[in-house]
């Protein structure tokens, strides 16, 4: 079935997930929702804490709780350049709570991506039938628009397709060491 125009938004599809989101992130950087202020604090020793689920990304966390709750898979493929940046660091750092949220998460060096046919943006692909691109600039902010979305079974496949030979390739989050 093909989704109508009204579903066709990243909260939509993300609430009418069935079965699997999958979401794979290319950049070294992103500088969105006040992650400058975060590194820096990071860097400066700020760790979050385990213990204190509360302080964690919210809302984020609590929807992909909720949606890994219905039974929809989610994972999570990063590919990163190496030696990895501090923003990488940071976000390697944090991403016990996307696995506490119920996301698995893998990392994939860059060097093992030259292989792999990839979209030029990073996506999000619900159920292997909606490809969501989120479009940033080059300094690492949302551009405008903020995102691309296409049920083009071709565009679609290509996702697929790429985000699963990056997950096949790719180091599980507990065994990846920066």
């Amino acid at each position: 079935m093909t989704p109508s125009a009204d579903d066709l938004t990243f909260d939509a599809l993300l609430d009418g997930v069935r079965h699997s989101a999958v979401h794979l992130e290319m950049r070294d950087s992103y500088n969105v929702g006040g992650e400058r202020e975060k590194i820096t604090a990071w860097k400066a020793g700020h760790r979050l804490d385990p213990a204190d689920r509360a302080s964690w990304w919210r809302p984020w966390l609590d929807r992909m709780a909720e949606t890994t709750a219905r039974g929809v898979v989610v994972r999570r493929a990063r590919i990163v350049s190496e030696p990895v940046s501090d923003y990488t660091r940071w976000l390697h750092s944090g991403t016990f709570t996307n696995l506490a949220a119920g996301e698995q998460v893998r990392w994939l060096p860059r060097r093992l991506a030259s292989p792999i046919p990839l979209p030029g943006n990073d996506f999000w692909l619900f159920d292997d039938r909606v490809a969501l691109f989120n479009l940033f600039a080059g300094d690492g902010q949302w551009s405008d628009p903020d995102e691309q979305i296409t049920t083009d079974p071709a565009v679609v496949k290509l996702c697929a397709d790429a985000f699963e030979a990056v997950w096949d390739r790719a180091i599980p989050h507990d065994q990846y060491v920066l």
